[in-house]
């Protein structure tokens, strides 16, 4: 399956932003489903993510980001509320087929990503 990220751009402290990934060769009904982000001179975080387990969240971002994607499963949002300066990153949509994971927010199982979109978010 291929991804590709949009809707990565600047924006204030506590706006809001939409980024959207799109897949190709392949719908996401038989993976598990992520976003992550890498912020400057950080590694990679695990955002949420959806799975036959359910939707789970970072910490830092439980409240405001809800991870959602469309019925015909092609296309996954991310909604990021209440954005924050520590939220600047490059952002990441990635998918793994289900099963082949213990942990869907740790990068290593991943197998599929995007090529990222930025954020930056600033007062």
């Amino acid at each position: 399956v291929r991804l590709v990220e949009s809707g990565g751009k600047f924006a204030q402290v506590g706006g809001s932003l939409t980024l959207s990934c799109a897949a190709s060769g392949d719908t996401l009904d038989d993976y598990a489903i992520a976003w992550f982000r890498q912020a400057p001179g950080k590694g990679r975080e695990g955002v949420s993510c959806l799975s036959t387990s359910g939707l789970e969240y970072a910490d830092s971002v439980k409240g405001r980001f809800t991870l959602a994607v469309n019925d015909a499963w092609n296309i996954m949002t991310l909604q990021m509320n209440d954005l924050k300066a520590d939220d600047t990153a490059v952002y990441y949509c990635a998918a793994v087929p289900e099963g082949d994971y213990n942990d869907c927010l740790e990068e290593d199982y991943i197998d599929y990503w995007g090529q990222g979109t930025q954020v930056k978010v600033s007062s």
